[in-house]
């Protein structure tokens, strides 16, 4: 699991860190801009934001990536108490807010939330009787087991991932490969199309003229 800390703190992120790098792979940003560049090169699976950093603010920051459909789950860290930036953060697309200070154990509890509803676990159940190895890219049932390529476990994590929405083939191209590698659209469809022989037509909805949707 990958993540993009962005605290302007030096003692906290260097405690965060070392903390979330016992599990996680962390990478860590002073700057929103650095942040925002980031965030274009790599596939994170949560963000923790810091409200206000030296050169902007995590709110405005997670607004920019809602409006290019960027849908990571986001956990604020901040040291207001107030009502006010609390709804700021959420309606900017937060998943979870998190007052200063705090317990690492609370964070924990957090961060392991959002990866249950957001099937970030290494093992997923993606229907009652299939379960999904994230890491490995095995599909198994109590009859089978399936060898998934990289590129098509990539697509049905982030399918399973983004479950509540439709998304785009233009969306999993721009997240899920890298610009001088992107394929076309075609690519896509045939790698969707040898999924669903593996988890049924009825899981991954076709929704014309908008993407895929899994149910």
């Amino acid at each position: 699991m990958k993540i993009l800390l962005l605290e302007d703190d030096t003692v906290l992120a260097d405690i965060l860190v070392d903390f979330l790098q016992e599990e996680y792979s962390v990478t860590h940003t002073y700057s929103m801009k650095k942040a925002l560049v980031l965030s274009e090169e790599i596939n994170y699976d949560l963000y923790i934001f810091d409200i206000n950093v030296p050169d902007g603010n995590g709110i405005s920051l997670l607004k920019e990536l809602r409006s290019f459909n960027d849908e990571t789950p986001a956990i604020f860290i901040t040291a207001f108490h107030d009502t006010k930036h609390l709804k700021a953060a959420f309606e900017s697309g937060a998943n979870d807010f998190i007052k200063k200070p705090f317990d690492l154990e609370e964070l924990t509890q957090r961060i392991e939330n959002i990866k249950r509803h957001f099937g970030l676990k290494i093992l997923v159940k993606i229907t009652p009787e299939m379960e999904f190895d994230t890491q490995n890219h095995i599909l198994k049932t109590k009859e089978k087991t399936e060898h998934l390529s990289n590129k098509e476990s990539a697509i049905l994590h982030y399918l399973y991932k983004n479950r509540h929405r439709v998304v785009s083939t233009d969306e999993m191209l721009q997240n899920l490969w890298e610009y001088d590698d992107m394929p076309s659209g075609d690519a896509v469809r045939t790698l969707i199309k040898e999924i669903r022989k593996y988890v049924g037509k009825e899981h991954i909805l076709n929704i014309r003229g908008e993407g895929y949707r899994f149910e």
